[in-house]
């Protein structure tokens, strides 16, 4: 590791304020120094100084130089936060009588490493730079892991996020102090296991973390096959991008992309890979989810891809109004039950084939457009509204569906002789 090239990476000019503003004795601590030292760039910053003294009124300070926003997050421990378009800058005060007493209450020695921009001087006292180079995330002490639980999940998270391995003293601690976690809040959780539901090496570190005991008090039911499907979507992910290679279009809107998102972090693959933790019991599911603070949002996305899987079961022909109801009910979370469905091992063929359906914009069974309205039918046929009128509507897009039906005079003829017969049953 070249600490020239760290110090570049270490300028004031990453400041977003004047450093003649920090006294001597502030040092950069955390992530910040970890990722300069990994000459890992960020798009935003999130600095985390460390004062002996005065750090609230030094932040303030700053934040009405710069015109900044301004927050104390503990006003008990001072620390307070200064926010800037750019990122954030966190000032808290030194616990202990010297920057090295701080450092040692962290909770792995990469992130106690601290950073003197007057002097250009890093503090290491315990190593970190040494782990730093072996990509080995190991623990500071037992009693810090135990004061904050968060920090047992926070190990499978930076080792996936870094591509670092956990020491196996570390692994092996974290394993006995598992069962701590139901002390974490649900949220915190949640946003360490989505931090690896969207992070391509996730699939490994979620299965570890399982097999370590850190899964099972929110994932009730998980065992085992839950960890081969975690493998399967990542095979499925490869072959949809192998299969579409030649259209980056379509592989952006299959797993719904947004700008410079990449593919492991979209909404689909997460949500796809959560579908595959959880209780293959929807009601069992649900409870899981709502244990883990998911939105209403997220949680009906799982459940109806969970509710549309059995459909698969036994699908030796498929008829074309069987594709218009189950596009019609999973909508837009269509890529996630095929992404699921390819990892259960379902007809491959097939779900190649609902997947080329939804990709084009002017299929008719994916994304049919109606030949005619409500409105149509209640001033050319006379009909009343009534639920029967929704239902006609859908009789009359399934015969556009099927290919019985191509203008609104045939779609009017149909809905008229489909009421007559009706009436005369």
């Amino acid at each position: 590791m070249k600490l020239s090239r760290s110090l570049l990476n270490l300028s004031p000019n990453i400041l977003p304020f004047d450093l003649e503003l920090l006294p001597p004795t502030a040092y950069l601590v955390g992530g910040m120094v970890r990722d300069a030292l990994l000459n890992y760039q960020r798009d935003y910053f999130d600095l985390d100084f460390v004062l002996p003294d005065f750090a609230i009124e030094i932040a303030k300070k700053i934040a009405n130089q710069y015109n900044a926003g301004f927050v104390v997050l503990d006003a008990e421990r001072n620390i307070a936060r200064v926010v800037f378009k750019q990122g954030t800058v966190d000032f808290a005060q030194q616990e202990g009588d010297s920057i090295e007493k701080d450092l040692r209450r962290r909770d792995f020695t990469i992130n106690a490493i601290a950073y003197n921009f007057q002097q250009q001087k890093f503090i290491d006292p315990l190593n970190g730079l040494q782990d730093l180079q072996t990509k080995t995330i190991k623990m500071i002490s037992v009693k810090n892991l135990e004061d904050d639980p968060l920090r047992l999940l926070r190990a499978y998270r930076q080792a996936a996020q870094l591509k670092f391995q956990i020491e196996p003293k570390t692994r092996e601690t974290i394993a006995q102090l598992s069962f701590l976690i139901p002390q974490v809040a649900a949220e915190r959780v949640q946003t360490e296991l989505n931090y690896l539901l969207g992070n391509v090496e996730g699939s490994q570190w979620l299965s570890k973390m399982k097999k370590d005991g850190l899964l099972s008090p929110w994932f009730s039911h998980i065992d085992n096959y839950n960890l081969q499907l975690l493998e399967a979507i990542d095979r499925s992910i490869k072959l949809l991008l192998h299969k579409y290679k030649q259209d980056k279009s379509k592989i952006d809107h299959l797993f719904a992309i947004q700008e410079n998102e990449e593919v492991y972090s979209s909404y689909i693959v997460q949500k796809s890979r959560l579908t595959c933790l959880v209780s293959n019991n929807p009601e069992i599911a649900k409870r899981e989810l709502s244990n883990l603070k998911y939105s209403n949002q997220d949680i009906k996305t799982v459940l109806n891809v969970l509710n549309h899987l059995p459909w698969l079961k036994n699908k030796q022909q498929v008829s074309l109004r069987d594709l218009y109801f189950l596009f019609l009910e999973l909508g837009d979370n269509f890529p996630i039950f095929a992404l699921v469905a390819l990892a259960k091992n379902a007809d491959h063929k097939l779900i190649l084939q609902l997947i080329d359906h939804y990709l084009d914009s002017d299929d008719k069974v994916a994304h049919p457009t109606s030949l005619i309205t409500g409105h149509d039918l209640i001033n050319h046929l006379n009909i009343k509204p009534s639920p029967q009128l929704g239902q006609l509507l859908t009789e009359v897009l399934i015969a556009q569906v099927e290919g019985k039906i191509s203008t609104k005079q045939e779609a009017l003829k149909f809905a008229k002789d489909y009421v007559t017969n009706l009436n005369s049953i």
